[in-house]
């Protein structure tokens, strides 16, 4: 029987079960269902703000600061979400001030940190591969650290998520009247994204920091196609993207492809077979535009 190739490893029969005794196997598997959760939520919060490339703006905060750290010496992830928290912090306050949208707000913070980003690689001697890991992610590298870091902000969102549902609720869906409702929407909206900074730097190291933009548009997207049920396009989406990550993880094994490609031409098949499927489309063609 031919064998399959696992990184390198020649396994034959009864592979499928055999890379489960390895433990980056589980590692990976963790970081899959934790990312797939975290990309699913904040995902939601992308898509009903209308903000869909403030994931662009974060990973390449979060790519700049890998790129420091190499440079400077110090943990790349550690630097990554220094530079991630402050450009995500930066986001808000730039747009309430500049009398901009957040977008324009977003664009600003992107090209800022785009420009240190290649500036850090500049400065870099010798092989960029490293750094260059950053951009394509690698799931089967992900530490027991990192494990650790995504159940803490996944529990952190799912806690914030139950605790303020009706005020998140309220500023995803209008600011003004949030506001008008007593609602710190300010706060929030920070808080928001905050949080969406700290997930993609999280989870750059696993999808990659040009790929991961794509996961959290991708999900929340073709949830958004089946209901319009604000708790089941939560669920919905941190299925899709878990199953993304998931499906992704294992076919890369077998064949020996980058898995964070894999990982988003999943998530885009099933965004593509929401849409053709989608209940909100058939009506749309029953009753025509509203």
């Amino acid at each position: 029987m031919q064998g399959i190739s696992i990184l390198g490893i020649q396994a034959e029969g009864t592979a499928m079960f055999e890379i489960f005794t390895y433990e980056f196997v589980w590692r990976a598997m963790a970081a899959s269902i934790l990312g797939g959760i975290t990309c699913g939520i904040i995902g939601v919060w992308v898509i009903l703000l209308n903000i869909p490339f403030v994931g662009i703006a974060m990973s390449h905060s979060a790519f700049a600061g890998a790129v420091f750290g190499l440079l400077i010496g110090v943990n790349p992830l550690v630097c990554s979400l220094i530079f991630c928290s402050i450009a995500a912090l930066a986001i808000g306050p730039v747009a309430d001030r500049g009398g901009v949208s957040v977008n324009i707000s977003i664009g600003i913070i992107f090209s800022f940190v785009l420009g240190l980003a290649f500036l850090g690689i500049g400065l870099m001697k010798g092989p960029r591969t490293e750094a260059l890991n950053f951009l394509w992610g690698s799931i089967l590298t992900v530490s027991y650290n990192q494990i650790v870091l995504l159940c803490i902000i996944t529990l952190l969102i799912l806690i914030l998520l139950i605790l303020f549902y009706r005020e998140i609720m309220a500023v995803l869906f209008n600011r003004d009247i949030a506001k008008a409702s007593g609602i710190p929407e300010h706060i929030i909206l920070y808080v928001l994204l905050f949080l969406c900074g700290i997930t993609v730097t999280l989870n750059i190291n696993s999808i990659g920091g040009l790929l991961i933009f794509s996961l959290i548009t991708s999900a929340p997207l073709a949830a958004y196609q089946i209901t319009y049920d604000l708790k089941t396009m939560y669920f919905l989406s941190a299925l899709f993207a878990v199953i993304s990550c998931l499906s992704g993880l294992f076919v890369s094994i077998f064949i020996n492809v980058p898995s964070g490609a894999l990982i988003i031409l999943v998530s885009s098949m099933i965004f593509a077979i929401c849409f053709v499927l989608s209940p909100k489309k058939k009506r749309t063609k029953a009753y025509g535009p509203s």
